[in-house]
């Protein structure tokens, strides 16, 4: 007799458990060798439905173990093209970064050195911003350092969530900078200028003016 369609689901659910279960039994050094082949092998595919499936799935199964090959492997399924795909890796990333934020933040700098993963580099500041570690301040200087504007553009973002005030002295060299974002580069936030597109200088200048509002707010609180 066949199996219905809910018991159908149901099997592939119970053997799926099974099979992630044999898998991350795995030595650590093995598992990480194999997440990160199969996400090079993801990536690689010319089927984006099934690269999308392969790579939400391995977002899952790499934030499950720890290490630098893993932390690498997650920004490298968030620089893909997919905005679900983006998602599931900034939550696995996320939720890696609140156990071992020194992983991710190391992460973070050899793709900063790299370069070239500017999606994911988009993304990462608001990880950071997120977990809301010290180090946060330091790194968003880095990201506001990048080559590439829509990076600047995010982190600058970010640094109106962080509301530290010794952001502002990386934000004020940007304000002259000439170079445009649109929102889909850089969503921007709530307090900053709702436009279509604005230049990095501008955006500079509006988080600039949030941060030391934030600061002022902060200073009378304090007295």
């Amino acid at each position: 007799m066949s199996q219905s369609p809910l018991e159908q689901i149901f099997a592939a659910d119970r053997a799926m458990r099974a099979a992630e279960d044999r898998l991350m039994r795995k030595p650590e050094s093995q598992l990480a060798k194999i997440l990160s082949a199969a996400v090079d092998e993801a990536v690689a595919l010319d089927d984006d439905d099934e690269a999308m499936m392969r790579l939400e799935r391995l977002a899952d199964l790499c934030a499950q173990v720890p290490g630098p090959a893993m932390a690498d492997a997650l920004i490298r399924i968030l620089d893909h093209d997919e905005p679900a795909v983006r998602v599931a890796a900034g939550e696995a990333i996320l939720d890696v970064a609140y156990d071992y934020y020194a992983e991710v933040a190391r992460a973070a700098e050899r793709a900063l050195d790299r370069g070239s993963q500017v999606r994911a580099l988009a993304e990462l500041p608001f990880v950071f911003v997120e977990v809301g570690e010290p180090s946060a301040e330091k790194l968003l200087a880095r990201f506001l350092a990048s080559e590439h504007a829509s990076v600047v553009a995010a982190a600058i973002e970010a640094s109106t969530l962080l509301l530290e005030p010794g952001v502002i002295e990386h934000l004020a060299p940007l304000t002259e900078d000439a170079r445009v974002v649109t929102l889909d580069d850089a969503p921007v936030h709530a307090e900053l200028e709702p436009t279509t597109e604005a230049t990095i200088g501008e955006l500079a200048e509006e988080a600039i003016a949030i941060l030391q509002q934030a600061a002022e707010v902060d200073g009378r609180e304090e007295e």
